[in-house]
């Protein structure tokens, strides 16, 4: 008699092993979702010089950051550059009150602009073209409460009447003429906003607009901003961005104006697209947290892992077509890419995490279909100008995942896939190409791990 131990033995070995489903991903260039304009950062409220002013970085290490944030070959590969336009009287282009809203302005001009002139002819060099320049506030004297801090409205809107009268096309000019004085500088300004987090009252640069309001300023700006694309309204969260682009969306003319609907992902994340068929951008956002950090994957919840999260649900949930992070290099406890510290300076996981997107997805690239079997693999592919693919794959799940691509629709039969790792010891580090044929490649994704595959014919 066989021991009952044996038997169970025997009916082991005897069945068949099941192996685990192997991952299948199929990108299919024919599915079309929205075009792309670009990544990017700002280095406003002085950032720019603390970088680059008289008590700045040296040289050498200037470059370095810049080769970190704008190069496409060894940094993030940045293409658009977000300048904050001042409204205090140290840097505001019109500090004093010219003595009213219809006064002959008095404009100056120092053309540094806190560095920002420097950064933004820095960019250029690097290829950056899409400059979009942001105020956070109207000087003080254009507002309800004489300040340009602490919210308060501008007057001359509906709701918000003021002794001095009406300053709403004041205040456009003044926008517009910012864009005259870089261009002075060899710096076309491309986008243009005029408020920033309108719902949300700071103690430093802010004002506060309604939808209704918004609506209506922008009708004042729109005739005369001629040559730059409008934005609007850049509000403090996702959902509170939705108010605004409804209420545009509302009115013909403001939907005419609006080109870009922006917002950030502080109060609320992203769930869906903005309501509205312009394009939209994620045109700011950083994590909380209190100290500095550089680590992929520490639950932190402001380490590169989120970041990498967070791009890829603007993209692909938020049908976003820019993402714009928020400091590029900043200093002390920053949540910024980077750290500058004396004539040094410290870089973050969550350069690498971006530049995983930012370095390959080039400014015109259109997002494709991309689906996968495995739920923990968050998967986006995008079709750039010059016909190559950048294939993203984040994986989220605890063990590595050995994937099976393929390509649809992309005329790319024969090939190469290089595989670019951000990880707890890759910094988008190019890895060995992988062969692709009958438009089909396999490859794994390491657990917990970002890799971007750049596939060309």
């Amino acid at each position: 008699m066989i021991p009952a131990v044996a038997v169970s033995a025997l009916l082991l070995l005897s069945s068949p092993v099941v192996p685990a489903a192997a991952t299948t991903a199929t990108v299919d260039v024919a599915r079309k979702h929205q075009r792309i304009d670009g990544f990017g950062f700002s280095e406003a409220f002085g950032r720019a010089e603390i970088m680059h002013g008289s008590q700045g970085l040296s040289a050498p290490k200037q470059r370095e950051i810049l080769d970190l944030l704008l190069s496409r070959t060894s940094g993030a590969g940045m293409s658009v550059l977000r300048l904050g336009i001042g409204s205090t009287a140290a840097n505001s282009i019109q500090p004093a009150d010219p003595g009213g809203p219809t006064a002959t302005p008095r404009y100056v001009w120092d053309r540094d602009d806190e560095s920002q002139v420097w950064l933004a002819q820095q960019a250029k060099a690097y290829g950056v073209n899409r400059f979009y320049a942001n105020a956070w506030s109207a000087p003080g004297y254009m507002k309800t409460n004489g300040d340009e801090a602490n919210g308060g409205s501008l007057c001359g809107l509906s709701g918000a009447s003021c002794a001095s009268g009406d300053w709403r096309r004041a205040y456009a000019n003044y926008l517009v003429q910012y864009a005259k004085f870089y261009a002075q500088e060899g710096i076309r300004i491309t986008d243009i906003g005029f408020t920033n987090e309108p719902d949300y009252t700071a103690t430093y640069s802010s004002m506060r607009f309604t939808p209704a309001q918004a609506v209506e300023f922008t009708k004042v700006l729109g005739p005369i901003a001629t040559g730059l694309k409008v934005a609007c309204c850049d509000s403090f969260g996702w959902d509170q961005q939705a108010a605004y682009s409804k209420a545009i969306e509302a009115d013909a003319t403001a939907r005419r104006i609006v080109a870009t609907h922006a917002g950030h992902t502080y109060a609320s994340p992203i769930t869906g697209p903005l309501p509205t068929s312009r394009h939209t951008w994620m045109s700011e956002w950083s994590p909380n947290g209190t100290t500095w950090n550089e680590n992929w994957d520490d639950g932190s919840g402001y380490d590169g892992f989120t970041i990498a999260n967070a791009v890829h649900t603007a993209l692909t949930t938020g049908n976003a077509n820019g993402y714009v992070y928020w400091y590029g290099a900043s200093v002390g406890a920053t949540r910024g890419l980077i750290q500058m510290d004396g004539d040094g300076y410290h870089v973050s996981k969550r350069l690498w995490a971006l530049a995983n997107y930012s370095r390959f997805i080039r400014p015109d690239a259109t997002r494709v279909g991309a689906t996968t079997s495995n739920g923990a693999l968050r998967l986006s592919a995008f079709r750039n100008a010059d016909g190559s693919l950048a294939v993203v794959a984040l994986n989220t799940g605890a063990s590595a995942s050995s994937v099976s691509y393929a390509l649809r629709n992309s005329g790319i039969s024969t090939g190469s896939a290089t595989p670019y790792l951000t990880s707890a010891t890759g910094s988008t580090t190019a890895q060995s190409p992988v062969r692709v044929a009958s438009g089909t490649f396999t490859a794994t994704v390491p657990a917990r791990a970002l890799i971007t595959y750049r596939i060309t014919p």
